[in-house]
């Protein structure tokens, strides 16, 4: 992570003269973030480029295997996850599943890639050990759904991405009961999700974040539930534009709370919108 004028150094410091937007929280400078580990930026960058093959070009010797290698090396360390959340490091199951999707894209482009030397074995035995690490470790039989990070019981939206990434079939029990636990633990009144419910280290109230309720929309219209999907892309009634788009975040009034507008929030929108377009055309075409 780097400042916008290149800086290197971005400790937080509290700014206690100005007062935040609406009496959100704490003024600050800086990003407590940019001493964390966040290891599911190889998969994310992975997946990027693998949407992306047909326009890459050549790449250059270091990049080419840099990634892969990188996921395959350390997908078994704790982080600090998606969510930047202040404590101690933890084995995050969506930091390990973007490990796993670095791995996956990188074995579907070694063509393209062309390490040095072979590394397809490696990689795919990586692959096959932390797919599986995934499906024992990661999931909770108590909650019954994969959970925020192995051992735990705490909900986490970003585990909807295992339908989003193809990790899991769309027809998977667990990966459906894991929708299911999502939508009924972490939506507010309104419909709009939380990332997490729980401590992050922040004494901040959290507010729901559009982004997971795009991926809740996304999931579910990967998973042929096009009528449960619907809803939590539009308005009520249908005819009216994107419920979701006009929603901020605060739980208590809906006014705007956080960073806006996000290209998170961005990107969830343009990839459930396609979604939940493919799947009704494949729901009118089976009828």
């Amino acid at each position: 992570m780097f400042g916008i004028g290149g800086e290197r150094d971005l400790s937080e410091r509290e700014i206690g003269l100005l007062s935040s937007w609406c009496g959100s929280g704490l003024v600050r400078a800086g990003n407590g973030a940019w001493a964390q580990r966040q290891l599911d930026v190889y998969g994310s960058l992975l997946d990027a480029a693998y949407t992306l093959r047909a326009q890459l070009g050549e790449l250059d010797e270091p990049t080419r295997a840099f990634l892969v290698d990188a996921a395959a090396a350390c997908w078994g360390d704790d982080d600090q996850g998606i969510w930047e959340i202040r404590g101690p490091s933890r084995p995050y199951l969506h930091s390990k599943l973007m490990c796993w999707v670095a791995l996956d894209r990188g074995l579907a482009m070694i063509e393209q890639l062309r390490p040095e030397q072979d590394r397809a074995a490696a990689w795919t035995a990586a692959r096959a050990e932390l797919r599986q690490s995934i499906l024992t470790r990661g999931w909770n039989g108590d909650v019954g759904a994969y959970t925020q990070f192995y051992g735990s019981d705490a909900l986490d939206a970003s585990t909807l991405l295992m339908a989003v990434v193809g990790f899991l079939p769309r027809d998977d029990e667990r990966l459906l009961a894991t929708i299911d636990v999502i939508e009924a633990g972490l939506s507010d009144e309104r419909g709009l999700l939380y990332r997490y419910r729980g401590d992050d280290g922040f004494d901040e109230p959290e507010g729901t974040f559009l982004l997971c309720t795009f991926w809740l929309a996304h999931a579910l219209a990967l998973t042929g539930q096009v009528t449960r999907a619907r809803p939590r892309w539009t308005a009520r009634p249908a005819s009216r534009p994107s419920w979701a788009v006009r929603r901020a975040g605060r739980p208590a009034t809906g006014d705007l709370l956080g960073n806006f507008p996000q290209a998170f929030s961005h990107l969830g929108l343009v990839n459930a919108a396609q979604a939940l377009a493919d799947a009704e055309r494949r729901t009118a075409s089976a009828r």
